[in-house]
This record gives C-alpha cells, sequence and structure tokens, in this order.
C-alpha cells in the first residue's frame, strides 16, 4: 500500500478558510440569539462581546478537538480533501487532538510562520503538526478513481479477454 500524499498549503489554507468562515457563522448566531433572548444592544455592549468570544472560542476549541479526534476531519478539511492523521497514518488519540489544537497558537505566536512551513517543506507539516505527532494528507481523490476503476480480471480469465464485455 502507498504512503498518501500530503495536503499542501493551499488545501489546507482552503480548510482553514471554511472552518474560520463557519466560527464566524456561530458567533454571529451566538450574538443574534443572546441579543433577542437579552434585548441587549449588541454592538454596544463591551462585556457581551467579551462573552460572545469567549463562546466562540469555545466552540472553536471544541469543534477542533474533537472533529479531529473522532474523523481526523472538520468541515473545512472534508471539503477540501484532507485528513489529519498520526505519524503512523492512524487515528489521532484524544491527547493528541487537544496537543495539536493547543500547538496552533504556537504556530500563530512565531507570526504565522508555523503555518507558512506547511508550505515550505517538502513533508508539508506545519509546526504544530510536528508538534503534536500528525499530518494532514490528502484524501478522497484516490479512493473515488479507485472506486471508479474497473475490477482487474479474474485471475483464471485468459489475457486477451481481459477488456471484453
Amino acid at each position: 500500500m502507498t504512503e498518501p500524499r500530503p495536503a499542501g498549503f493551499w488545501v489546507r489554507a482552503l480548510a482553514a478558510l471554511v472552518d474560520v468562515a463557519i466560527y464566524a457563522l456561530v458567533q454571529a448566531s451566538f450574538g443574534k440569539v443572546a441579543a433577542l433572548l437579552g434585548d441587549i444592544d449588541f454592538a454596544g455592549s463591551v462585556p457581551f462581546q467579551g462573552l460572545l468570544v469567549f463562546h466562540t472560542f469555545l466552540f472553536a476549541s471544541a469543534y477542533a478537538i474533537v472533529l479531529h479526534w473522532l474523523g481526523g476531519q472538520t468541515l473545512g478539511k472534508m471539503l477540501a480533501g484532507a485528513r489529519v492523521v498520526a505519524d503512523d497514518g492512524g487515528p489521532l488519540t484524544l491527547g493528541a487532538a487537544v496537543l495539536r489544537y493547543l500547538a496552533y497558537f504556537v504556530s500563530w505566536a512565531t507570526l504565522g510562520f508555523g503555518y507558512v512551513m506547511a508550505g515550505l517543506r517538502q513533508d508539508r507539516r506545519a509546526l504544530h503538526d510536528l508538534i503534536a505527532g500528525t499530518r494532514v494528507v490528502r484524501v478522497g481523490r484516490a479512493a473515488t478513481r479507485a472506486a471508479a476503476a474497473p475490477p482487474p480480471p479474474p485471475a483464471d480469465a485468459p489475457a486477451g479477454d481481459a477488456g471484453m464485455v
């Protein structure tokens, strides 16, 4: 079996963009619901804004950790055709998913260079992948091609009949 191809920088950037859009949608939804229920001036309430950011942070944390732990993919990675796996190619443990999420902040603390590393390294691993012992691989296309390919001829079939129907 061949090693899955690493997901490149732009695939990962697309996935991150989709996930950030989901976070923004959730934050706007939290804000609208809270404003309706509490009759709060959304734009003018500093404590409300802080609470809103905190709840969005909690959502983003749970979203990234749980989805990476359970299936290796956030919605963004599903759409982009990428999956996070452990160094050995297996699924992430809960601890690895938490460590990877916390390591996102280390990647940001380097002025974003931790993320740019995915575009510069041969193995396409970002700083948070190196810290957590993970990698992001492409999925979907190879599986789709394999499913669409005709099955090989039976072993006992003559070589001339392989393409006959």
